[in-house]
């Protein structure tokens, strides 16, 4: 199992960036959750295989159409064991 928290910076709030992560995390069957910060960045962690997780970094990295995001800072972390992904 593979967990890696994740900060994602750019055009990431008010443009269904949260609900769009959420769909294809459930999609790419990883586990996790995705929350907005105050800054205007994306937060979250994102856990499961180490394919399905590289996959989902990377299509985190295009996002939904009105989304552009500039950059994602990740780091390894301990798996929590979530069961599925959800929005915070």
């Amino acid at each position: 199992m593979t967990a890696r928290h994740l900060i994602i910076y750019g055009r990431v709030q008010g443009v269904f960036y949260r609900d769009w992560t959420v769909e294809t995390a459930r999609s790419l069957g990883v586990c996790g959750w995705v929350r907005n910060l105050p800054d205007g960045t994306v937060e979250a962690q994102v856990e499961g295989e180490r394919e399905a997780v590289e996959r989902m970094i990377a299509a985190m990295e295009d996002g939904p159409p009105r989304a552009r995001v500039e950059r994602i800072e990740r780091r390894a972390v301990e798996d929590q064991g979530f069961t599925r992904f959800a929005r915070r």
